[in-house]
């Protein structure tokens, strides 16, 4: 069995290798045999957008043999500025009820992405990178929140069986459709 730490992303090298799986799971460098069976990652990011967000909030990794083979990237709402691709998630937000206000009306955490490293799936790991997420949150932020494509249906199941509801969908400009699921402490 692999010697796996769960810990909050504390060093440059973990953002780098970050960044390494994050290139290995964008849908572009899959097949779409892969897409469909594995899950994939529709955005990649520069490592100064990575430790900035760090900065704010650090991000949730998982290591083995001290390398990065799962994370958990977080984001506040002032990730908006820095991200001008996620302008449709914040704008429905801005429109999304949940029980007396909108979205936008709480100090909400998004989740930014999430991926485990192939030869690491299936177990269990990304239960363990959301439960330390949420012991490490849950006093801070009122709620964790994110968008997964609806035809990413590996990662829409996976954030079903942690306890993350679907409260809305949408279409971005491009045609994708969006599932908005938040994990209420």
């Amino acid at each position: 069995m692999n010697n796996i730490i769960y810990k909050s992303c504390t060093l440059e090298k973990e953002l780098v290798n970050i960044l390494e799986l994050q290139n290995e799971n964008h849908y572009s460098s899959l097949s779409a045999g892969e897409i469909v069976s594995q899950g994939f990652l529709t955005c990649t990011h520069s490592l100064e957008l990575l430790r900035n967000l760090n900065d704010v909030a650090p991000h949730i990794i998982a290591t083995s043999n001290n390398k990065v083979i799962a994370y958990l990237l977080t984001m506040t709402a002032t990730a908006e500025r820095d991200l001008p691709f996620l302008k449709p998630m914040f704008n429905e937000f801005r429109k999304i009820a949940y029980k007396d206000k909108t979205i936008s009306g709480y100090n909400y955490l998004i989740v930014g992405q999430v991926c485990i490293a192939k030869g690491f799936r299936g177990q269990g790991i990304l239960e363990e990178n959301y439960h330390l997420y949420k012991t490490l949150y849950r006093d801070k932020f009122d709620f964790a929140i994110t968008e997964i494509a609806t035809r990413n249906e590996r990662s829409l199941k996976a954030h079903k069986r942690i306890g993350f509801k679907e409260i809305h969908r949408y279409f971005s400009p491009e045609g994708e459709e969006w599932s908005i699921v938040i994990l209420d402490w």
